[in-house]
């Protein structure tokens, strides 16, 4: 059996609350879990004390029994100091911009770089004719 812990939605709706559960990795979101184990709250602010609550002393002995986080959860308890910081993801390489998109920019900005200097030399220029 294949545990997970991992975020059970509640609350209404437009009013999400979660409930930090461990659970049968084939067992629905919202269904059937073994334990609860903490709390989250997205709708307080990041640094409001009840935003995330987590039972310590459970979630050491699920993490020693060889239940496995989400990502989501295993911010929380990186946060929390219950085990190592999880790297934070890149972006995919597919969302990046393509080859004709780049050289756009490119151009872009060389045409920028060229018409830039000459009206910063005329303004230094004419600061300097100004203070002589």
């Amino acid at each position: 059996m294949a545990l997970k812990i991992r975020l059970a939605r509640g609350g209404a709706k437009k009013r999400p609350f979660y409930s930090i559960v461990v659970a049968d990795g084939r067992s629905p979101r919202d269904g059937r879990f073994i334990e609860k184990v903490g709390t989250y709250n997205p709708m307080l602010e990041r640094d409001h004390a009840d935003r995330v609550i987590l039972k310590e002393e459970r979630l050491k002995h699920w993490l020693g029994v060889g239940a496995q986080p989400t990502e989501r959860v295993a911010r929380f308890l990186g946060n929390a100091g219950l085990m190592a910081k999880s790297e934070i993801r890149v972006t995919p390489q597919k969302s990046a911009p393509k080859k004709k998109a780049q050289e756009r920019a490119a151009a872009g900005a060389e045409a920028a770089a060229a018409a830039a200097p000459p009206v910063a030399a005329e303004a230094a220029g004419e600061a300097a004719g100004s203070a002589a």
